[in-house]
C-alpha cells in the first residue's frame, strides 16, 4: 500500500487547504514537506478562486512540532554539509513566502507549535490558537538558535517577552500566545473544527463569529520583571539580574538558563539583538548564516542526542557553563 502523503492539500470552498500530515512525527517538517507547501502556495497565488489560504495538523496532538532535527543532526555528524544547507535555506524561503502572500493565511494551531510549527504559522495574517496549543521556540535546549524568522518577530513581542522566550524556551499556551502577539485569536478547541468549515463558507469573515476573549495572560505579573531582567545588555548581566531578583520566577528562569547550552544562550542573545533593526529578510539570512556554524557545533549533535533521540534529557555541554565560553569564540560565527 503506498503511504498517505506528508502534506494534504485540496480547493475547498473559498479557500485552499493545507493540511500537515505527519501525526506519529507530531507533523515535523521535512524538505518534501516544505517543498509541497511552497509549491501549494505558488499554485493558490495565481488562481482566482481561492480566496485564503488555510493550514492545520493532523491528528490532534500537534500543528507542529518544528523541524526534522534528527535528519539534520545525521547530515551533521556525517558531516555533509550540502542537505542541512538546502534544508534551512528552503525553510526560510517558506517562511519569507508566507510572510508576503498576497492572501490571507490562516493558521489553525491546536496542540504543539514549536520551532518550525512556528515558522508556518505567525508570518501568516491569522493566527488561531486554541487552549490546547503550545508555543514555544525550544532551540538553546538543542543548541540552535531561534529561526524561522524567529530573531524578526521575537524582538517586536512586547518589552522584552521575545529575549525571555528565545533564551528560556518558555511555552505559552494558546491564550497567552494571543497576549503575547504569536496568535491573532482565540477560539475554544471544540469550536475549532466548525470554524474550519465556515472559512471555506464564508472566508475569512468567519473568524469575527468565532473568536472569543483568552484567558488572562498567566505572565502578566512577571512583566516588569522580564523587562527588567532580559533587557539586559549581555547575557551575564541577565544572569546577574535574575540573582539579584530573587523571586521564585527568576530563580525557575535562572535554572532554566543554566541548563540550556551555554553557547546557543550566547549565539542567540547576540542574533536576537540585532533582529530587532533588521527586516525579516535581513533576519532570515543572518539566521541561515549562522546555522552553517552551529550545526558543525559538537553541542548541537549532543543536543538533539538529549533531547529527541536518546531522550535522556542530560546533554555534556562543551563548554559545560555560560562562563566559561570564550567570547571570541561566539563573536567569530558572526564575522
Amino acid at each position: 500500500m503506498m503511504a498517505e502523503a506528508s502534506v494534504l492539500m485540496r480547493r475547498d470552498g473559498r479557500i485552499g487547504r493545507i493540511v500537515l500530515n505527519r501525526p506519529k512525527a507530531l507533523n515535523a517538517l521535512d524538505l518534501e514537506m516544505i517543498r509541497t507547501l511552497r509549491g501549494a502556495l505558488e499554485d493558490w497565488r495565481a488562481e482566482p478562486g481561492p480566496h485564503a489560504v488555510v493550514i492545520e495538523g493532523a491528528g490532534g496532538r500537534a500543528f507542529c512540532a518544528g523541524g526534522d532535527v534528527r535528519a539534520i543532526r545525521q547530515h551533521a555528524l556525517a558531516g555533509e554539509t550540502e542537505p542541512i544547507e538546502t534544508f534551512f535555506a528552503e525553510e526560510y524561503a517558506l517562511n519569507l513566502a508566507i510572510a508576503e502572500y498576497p492572501k490571507p493565511y490562516v493558521a489553525l494551531v491546536d496542540g504543539i507549535c514549536m520551532g518550525g510549527g512556528i515558522g508556518v504559522s505567525v508570518h501568516g495574517r491569522y493566527r488561531v490558537a486554541t487552549e490546547a496549543a503550545v508555543f514555544a521556540m525550544p532551540e538553546t535546549a538543542i543548541a540552535m538558535l531561534p529561526d524561522v524568522g524567529a530573531t524578526y518577530f521575537l524582538p517586536r513581542l512586547p518589552g522584552y517577552l521575545g529575549m525571555y522566550l528565545a533564551l528560556t524556551g518558555t511555552r505559552l499556551q494558546g491564550g497567552d500566545a494571543v497576549h503575547a502577539g504569536l496568535a491573532t485569536h482565540y477560539v475554544a478547541r471544540d469550536r475549532l473544527e466548525a470554524l474550519s468549515t465556515a472559512l471555506a463558507r464564508d472566508g475569512v469573515a468567519a473568524l469575527a463569529g468565532f473568536a472569543e476573549p483568552p484567558p488572562p495572560f498567566s505572565l502578566a505579573n512577571q512583566r516588569s520583571a522580564i523587562d527588567h531582567c532580559f533587557g539586559a545588555g549581555s547575557v551575564p548581566e541577565i544572569l546577574a539580574r535574575l540573582q539579584a531578583d530573587g523571586s521564585d520566577w527568576a530563580k525557575s528562569a535562572l535554572a532554566t538558563l543554566r541548563e540550556m547550552s551555554p553557547s546557543a544562550v550566547l549565539w542567540s542573545h547576540t542574533i536576537v539583538t540585532a533582529g530587532a533593526s533588521r527586516s525579516l529578510a535581513q533576519c532570515l539570512e543572518a539566521e541561515l548564516a549562522l546555522t552553517r556554524h552551529v550545526t558543525r557545533h559538537a553541542d548541537f549533535a549532543e543536543g538533539v542526542r538529549a533531547m529527541v533521540v536518546d531522550k535522556d534529557r542530560q546533554p555534556r555541554w562543551q563548554p559545560a557553563r555560560i562562563e566559561d565560553v570564550p567570547p571570541e569564540r561566539v563573536a567569530s560565527m558572526f564575522a
